[in-house]
């Protein structure tokens, strides 16, 4: 929600005494019409004829102050004071000037004493409830308007400044995250102002901020009362849309607010409903359109920083980062406070791997604009990248061959800066066949690091033991992962690497003392237009003489973006260069396809107390050596619920017939628990 930022009509009480010299009426004029330039004029042209004209210098001082040099207007009051000190209508003018000049706690002190002196006085007490609302003093604020509202119950002037009184306040509790006190405040002023414009805004506005979306809805189709307000709501209403996720219908409403717009021609709405319509366009992925209309745009409002923030995030949506960042530069050399330009640069240089800016930037946002709801968001998703965590594994496996296991595998991962980290594993697992009795254990334990050699290029290297003992063997030996992630280009990943490990599925294998060799390869490639395609190839080099290729290639949509449906079609090949079949599943050829969908809420962008899920399945055929194909299933599931920022849990579960051995078929079942414990609040380095 933008910030609600008040500008206070001031009591008009120095009229008083002008309108009493009708010789003055053209300046009086000039002055309740808000001509103060003019004003300005006028009075010191009257003053350079009588020079200690009382009245005359009270309207100029007022009118230099209203046009904006309030230091001037000060001394003018000062001197006054000097010559009339008892005079109470310049004490009222005085302290007025101390408001336009910000002396707002000495502005304070002096109305304390002009409501002493006078405690009915309706300008004083107008005056005196306006400082405390510009110290944010809220509370008195209220008081002090309601007194002077006892006294003139139907002056606009104060009524106005109650009305952005209490928005000031709400906006404060907003702030300290007091959302219902914040409801509550605007729903007392929504019964002194009803349908009024300002303060529905605001609300629908906070709801959105509370994540309320269908009372956000309910309080914008309130704002729809003329044609105005109805383009205002229908901006609203496609926001609206969007954080529920129905982003083609976010899409109709903003078109029909642009061609609202276009038919009443009303120049300070033409903006909003422009750019909230290009928004709705690249959430849709329509960047060509989207363009088109910033381009167009762009020789309307040049340099303007709320179209280069259109051009930074559609950049954004299109993955070229590095030109949205310039975009953000753009922004920030006209204005270096601006809060889409710090926030946005800060999403930018993350999105780009460039952890350490995206820290700066974020900081520079919360010290512009403290505790604003959005940067605290983004720098808690910054921070949970690098606060050390220790995550705990339960399974429970088990197969048609009568084969069971039970493993525990504890993860702990510390972040010393930015680019190194450096983490521990454990893992036991036990497993045993109930019909041969044979059984084995096995505990693993490994060290690494992982470090960011370049944004878009992370090392990660491993090493450690397993101790293993069977039904007829004991020994060690030693565990090994090195792998490069890297960015080839926008919307390319690479991951190449090496792994070696003990082949541990059953109690025989784990007997068997058969070591694998991994080398492998992982290439995806994502698209603007949903079609994504993921390729990995391992070749595996065992101590038993024997040799394995596995190539896995994906073809997948995304159908949905927030939670995420995709949906596609998988192939596999496997070829052993010897075949083991009383050992191990090792046919000389191999081929599986099957389409799959997949569902998914990631568990980093659910909120608190929710829930978050993975539901996966396929079907397909697989064909092993030159049997008859055999009809394949794949179900995966998980279950998880978020408890606070620094704890989550879930259950997890798969059931396959994939890589069948024998004509009767295989199934496998695994299940299983998951917790995730974030240690600390933050992370444990400083961020400079």
């Amino acid at each position: 929600m933008k910030e609600v930022f008040l500008s206070y009509i001031f009591v008009i009480s120095g009229l008083t005494i002008c309108v009493s010299q009708a010789n003055m009426q053209e300046g009086f004029n000039y002055l309740e019409t808000g001509q103060y330039d003019k004003a300005e004029m006028y009075f010191e042209n009257i003053l350079e004829q009588f020079p200690s004209d009382k009245t005359a210098q009270l309207c100029y001082g007022r009118a230099v102050g209203l046009n904006g040099n309030s230091e001037k207007a000060v001394s003018i009051f000062t001197s006054m004071l000097y010559n009339y000190p008892n005079d109470y209508e310049i004490k009222l003018n005085y302290a007025e000037s101390l408001l336009w000049n910000k002396q707002y706690d000495k502005a304070k002190n002096f109305y304390r004493d002009l409501v002493e002196e006078k405690p009915d006085s309706f300008s004083a007490l107008l005056g005196y409830a306006n400082t405390f609302s510009n110290l944010k003093e809220y509370n008195n604020a209220i008081d002090y308007i309601n007194k002077a509202l006892k006294i003139q119950p139907e002056n606009k002037n104060a009524l106005l400044s109650k009305k952005y009184i209490r928005l000031g306040y709400a906006y404060q509790l907003q702030q300290k995250e007091q959302y219902d006190k914040a409801i509550a405040v605007l729903n007392e002023n929504l019964k002194d102002f009803p349908q009024d414009s300002d303060i529905l805004k605001n609300k629908a506005n906070l709801y959105l901020i509370m994540g309320k979306y269908d009372d956000a809805q309910q309080t914008y189709l309130q704002l729809a009362t003329n044609q105005k307000d109805s383009i205002a709501a229908l901006n609203g209403l496609s926001l609206v849309m969007h954080l529920k996720n129905k982003d083609r219908i976010a899409l109709k409403k903003a078109f029909k607010a642009k061609a609202k717009v276009n038919e009443i021609k009303d120049s300070s709405l033409i903006f909003p409903a422009y750019e909230r319509y290009i928004q709705a366009l690249i959430w849709n992925k329509k960047f060509k359109p989207a363009e088109k209309e910033i381009s167009s745009m762009s020789k309307h409002y040049p340099n303007k920083n709320q179209v280069l923030a259109l051009k930074a995030t559609l950049e954004m949506y299109r993955n070229n980062f590095n030109i949205s960042i310039k975009n953000y530069e753009e922004i920030l050399k006209n204005d270096p406070n601006s809060f889409d330009g710090n926030l946005g640069i800060a999403n930018a240089y993350f999105a780009n791997g460039n952890d350490k800016k995206a820290y700066t930037a974020v900081f520079k946002t919360l010290k512009v604009f403290p505790n604003q709801k959005d940067a605290m968001n983004f720098l808690k998703k910054l921070n949970a990248e690098f606060i050390p965590y220790i995550e705990e594994k339960l399974t429970h496996t088990f197969d048609n061959g009568d084969n069971l296991a039970y493993a525990a595998q504890t993860d702990i991962v510390f972040s010393l800066n930015t680019k190194f980290k450096i983490f521990a594993n454990y893992k036991y697992r036990k497993t045993e066949n109930t019909i041969t009795k044979n059984n084995g254990k096995s505990n693993d334990l490994s060290t690494g690091i992982q470090y960011k050699l370049h944004p878009k290029i992370i090392f990660n290297s491993s090493l450690g033991i397993t101790s293993a003992t069977s039904f007829s063997n004991t020994y060690t030996q030693l565990l090994a992962n090195s792998f490069f992630k890297m960015k080839l280009l926008k919307l390319q990943d690479l991951e190449a690497g090496y792994k070696r490990e003990i082949q541990n599925f059953n109690a025989d294998l784990l007997d068997k003392e058969i070591v694998a060799n991994h080398y492998y390869i992982n290439h995806n490639i994502s698209s603007n237009f949903n079609l994504g395609l993921f390729t990995q190839y391992f070749y595996t080099s065992q101590n038993d003489d024997n040799r394995r290729h596995l190539l896995f290639t994906s073809l997948y949509y995304n159908l949905l973006n927030k939670p995420v449906l995709k949906a596609g079609v998988n192939y596999q090949y496997i070829s052993f260069k010897k075949q083991l079949p009383e050992i191990y599943f090792s046919p000389e050829k191999f081929n599986a396809v099957e389409l799959f969908t997949d569902f998914l809420k990631d568990e980093k962008i659910t909120n608190i107390k929710s829930l978050f899920y993975n539901l996966s399945g396929a079907i397909g055929y697989q064909f092993i050596e030159n049997n008859k194909k055999q009809s394949t299933y794949r179900l995966q599931a998980k279950l998880g619920y978020k408890f606070s920022d620094r704890l989550m849990a879930n259950f997890f579960g798969q059931h396959t017939n994939i890589a069948s051995a024998t004509a009767a078929g295989f199934t496998f079942t695994e299940i299983g628990l998951r917790v995730k414990w974030y240690l600390f609040k933050k992370p444990i380095f400083r961020i400079k």
